[in-house]
């Protein structure tokens, strides 16, 4: 697939890299598009650009930015651009505040999520959240004794769920098909799970998996 990746960081890099690794063709987009040079120059496979240019580029989108710039970022990257295509969202809500005895602050309710925000915003786009409960080094072919970890998806929509569904498989992950956008809610906050034994334990490997009988 094309894929336009939105975003500048790790998770995004680290994403970018392990779609043109599997093949696929990617546009890396950023607000300022010269500091991706250097990755895009040293990574086959990935060109950089704006937001606007990689969601153009894009049958498939990843945004994978900082929570409080996703909306902002999707509005740079042009509704237009966005119109009927998957959007994995591995956002997190993460609130600018530090975290308490290990737990992170979100700027969301535990009624509402910022996917469910971001799909209402962008109703034409098909938001599928993924990639949030995880750190970047584990996202692409991580190795476990345990075997398989467990991506936990959601979405509104079945086409779109399933085009996730055939990436994780290529990333060597399982998926488990949480339902609609308002699972979100529950997706959302295994960031914080997940965060916790790195904040008090600097232990920041590991990765859930859904046990079934």
């Amino acid at each position: 697939m094309k894929v336009g990746v939105l975003g500048s960081g790790e998770v995004a890099q680290t994403l970018a890299a392990g779609l043109a690794k599997h093949g696929h063709k990617v546009t890396i987009g950023s607000r300022s598009p010269q500091k991706l040079a250097e990755f895009a120059a040293n990574t086959s496979g990935v060109t950089a650009g704006t937001f606007a240019e990689a969601a153009a580029f894009g049958e498939l989108i990843v945004l994978a930015v900082k929570g409080n710039v996703a909306s902002e970022a999707l509005g740079l990257a042009g509704a237009q651009n966005l119109a009927g295509k998957t959007v994995i969202d591995a956002c997190n809500p993460i609130a600018d505040a530090p975290p308490v005895n290990g737990v992170l602050e979100f700027f969301t309710g535990s009624n509402d999520s910022l996917m469910e925000a971001l799909q209402a915003e962008f109703p034409s786009a098909r938001f599928v959240k993924a990639f949030n409960s995880v750190g970047a080094p584990r996202m692409v072919n991580p190795k476990f004794e345990g075997g398989k970890p467990t991506m936990f998806i959601c979405g509104n929509d079945a086409a779109a769920k399933q085009t996730v569904t055939t990436l994780l498989e290529q990333f060597d992950w399982e998926t488990a098909d949480m339902g609609g956008a308002e699972a979100a809610r529950a997706i959302e906050p295994l960031c914080k799970l997940w965060c916790i034994p790195g904040f008090i334990r600097n232990e920041w490997t590991h990765a859930f998996k859904l046990l079934r009988k």
